[in-house]
C-alpha cells in the first residue's frame, strides 16, 4: 500500500496510458467479419457488398460484384441502397477504417444488419482471395 501512495502518480500515468490504448479497441461500433466470413456471407447469396474507397482504388480492384459508392458521397447516395435493407451490407474500404464510418452512416439511415471487412480489400489478398478489375 506504501508503495501505491509514494507513487500515485506513476500508476496514474501507467492507468491513462493503458486506457488510451484500449480506446480505439473498445470503441469501435459495428460488427466486423474476417475474410472468410464475409466469403461465407456472399455465398448465401444474402449481402450487398458495398465498397467506400476512392475511385483509384476501386479501379486497382474490388471485391466482386461490390457496388462503388465513395465514403465522401455516401450520405447522399445512400438512397441507392434502400431495396437492400434486408440484406446484410458488407462494406469494404481499404484497411478497414474508413468502413467503420460508413457504418454508422448506414446505421444511421436505417440498415440494421451492416458489417464491416475487418482489414479490408488489404486483408482480403492477403488472405489469397480474388478481386475484380
Amino acid at each position: 500500500m506504501k508503495f501505491i501512495i509514494e507513487h500515485i502518480f506513476l500508476i496514474g500515468i501507467v492507468v491513462l496510458s493503458g486506457g488510451a490504448l484500449l480506446w480505439p479497441t473498445l470503441t469501435q461500433r459495428g460488427k466486423r467479419a474476417t475474410a472468410l466470413e464475409v466469403t461465407q456471407l456472399i455465398n448465401r447469396g444474402k449481402s450487398l457488398i458495398v465498397d467506400v474507397r476512392n475511385e483509384a482504388e476501386y479501379a486497382n480492384g474490388h471485391l466482386r460484384d461490390a457496388r462503388h459508392i465513395p465514403l465522401t458521397e455516401l450520405v447522399q447516395r445512400v438512397g441507392e441502397l434502400d431495396k437492400a435493407k434486408n440484406k446484410t451490407i458488407v462494406v469494404v474500404c481499404q484497411k478497414g477504417v474508413r468502413s467503420g464510418l460508413a457504418a454508422k452512416v448506414l446505421a444511421k439511415a436505417g440498415f440494421e444488419d451492416v458489417v464491416c471487412l475487418e482489414g479490408g480489400v488489404t486483408a482480403w489478398q492477403a488472405a489469397g482471395l480474388p478481386l475484380a478489375k
